[in-house]
């Protein structure tokens, strides 16, 4: 299940080509191995700031509508995202269109023209953005986790900035920045699906042409939890939205997969343990949703919900207890294969994309020891055991690693009581 090809180019910058004849499209995703964690107090919110100028015109598109009716022509679908760990960019497109559309991407990527008015311009958006995220508390509720979990550091700061920083960025920011960040070093350039011989030539000289910068890398985060934690957002709302997680592992550790099956078989699914019990045996949430995040240096998994401010103490304790249930109890094999198929089906499906395929492939260069095909991911999935995810569970879900974030009516005072295991 799907070949790539490692690239690697003269000024440092690497090229993955993952082809798929069979497919009808194709996808270009550029990646930057720098985002929110690599910023200081004083640029919070550039990555995320600068991702969003790129769209204000190039070289040859001089303008938003020029640019994007340019993409538009071909019938691409394009955009970008910003991590705390990478930024990536990207268009897909019919496979015919690629190297076309390369020629709109490279031309955007490389020659941005980072107006001082339309900085100015953006600065609203960015802001109006921001109060959108504050104003949802399923979206705020992210930020809020990884405040509790990492504190006043760059990897528990919001990617999106603060208002001031927002309003103070001028344009030498962002090309010191650019200038930084957006390196050979740090690029990579996916080209996943029916990729011809003339967009692989384009992908390399649109690769080659990024010069060296003088990087900076993302601080390691090595605080230690010793107690639970709690952080919890006032908000006059009828609903409670919680996140409750544990520290677990950073990416690439050889216990990493016995997380993600946890997670899965936790709130993974509609048949999942916490669904079951937190909403059709209870009916305490309509949105109920366990998850892993694994950063190059820490990792935690965690369960998110929405529910009655006046049944939130009963909710955490469901979920406390069955975080406590995978310590005590193996899994059933029936419970363990069903877990098992799911990732499978899921990734099966995936994979029919190209910019699925894209995806997989991109984020695993940047920060991977090693690139896993899908096939060789099921089969180091297919081997675990229930005896290994019990011991895996007891490593993780211990009363000192219990973070809990919450916006709503709540007081801190009872639910620190409830971060027991």
């Amino acid at each position: 299940m799907n070949k790539y090809e490692n690239i690697g180019l003269s000024n440092g910058s690497k090229l993955m080509l993952v082809p798929e004849k069979e497919a009808k499209t194709a996808t270009a995703l550029l990646l930057f191995k720098t985002g929110s964690r690599n910023e200081s107090r004083e640029n919070n919110g550039i990555s995320h700031f600068l991702e969003h100028m790129f769209f204000k015109g190039s070289k040859n598109y001089p303008n938003t509508l020029a640019l994007s009716s340019a993409f538009d022509a071909l019938g691409c679908e394009f955009n970008a995202f910003t991590g705390k760990e990478y930024t990536g960019y990207y268009v897909k497109v019919a496979a015919n269109n690629l190297e076309k559309a390369l020629t709109i991407f490279s031309d955007m990527m490389l020659n941005p023209k980072l107006e001082s008015r339309e900085i100015e311009r953006e600065k609203g958006v960015i802001i109006e953005e921001l109060k959108m995220y504050e104003d949802n508390p399923m979206m705020q509720i992210d930020d809020v986790l990884e405040n509790c979990l990492f504190g006043d550091t760059p990897v528990g700061w919001n990617t999106v900035g603060t208002k001031e920083n927002i309003r103070r960025f001028k344009k030498r920011d962002f090309i010191n920045y650019l200038e930084k960040q957006y390196c050979a070093s740090s690029v990579n350039l996916v080209l996943a699906g029916a990729v011809s011989s003339q967009a692989l030539k384009k992908g390399k000289i649109f690769l080659n042409k990024f010069n060296q910068g003088a990087f900076k890398s993302a601080e390691k985060y090595d605080l230690e939890q010793v107690t639970p934690q709690l952080k919890v957002v006032y908000k006059d709302i009828d609903q409670t939205v919680l996140s409750l997680a544990v520290r677990t592992f950073p990416l690439n550790h050889p216990e990493e997969l016995q997380v993600k099956l946890l997670a899965l078989i936790l709130g993974g699914a509609m048949s999942s343990r916490l669904f079951i019990s937190l909403r059709e045996r209870k009916g305490l949430a309509y949105s109920i949703h366990t998850g892993t995040e694994f950063y190059f240096d820490t990792g935690y998994l965690y369960t998110q919900a929405g529910v009655p401010f006046d049944k939130t103490e009963e909710a955490i304790k469901i979920i406390l207890r069955e975080y406590k249930r995978l310590k005590t109890t193996k899994i059933s094999e029936g419970e363990l294969k069903k877990a098992k198929d799911i990732i499978s089906g899921r990734i099966i499906m995936q994979m029919e994309l190209s910019d699925n395929l894209a995806s997989w492939y991109g984020a695993q260069s940047l920060f991977r020891l090693k690139v896993k095909t899908p096939q060789e991911y099921l089969t180091q999935i297919k081997k675990i055991d229930a005896v290994s995810l019990q011991k895996t569970a007891n490593k993780i879900f211990n009363e000192k690693d219990l973070n809990l974030a919450l916006i709503g009516k709540n007081k801190e005072t009872k639910l620190k009581a409830l971060l027991k295991l």
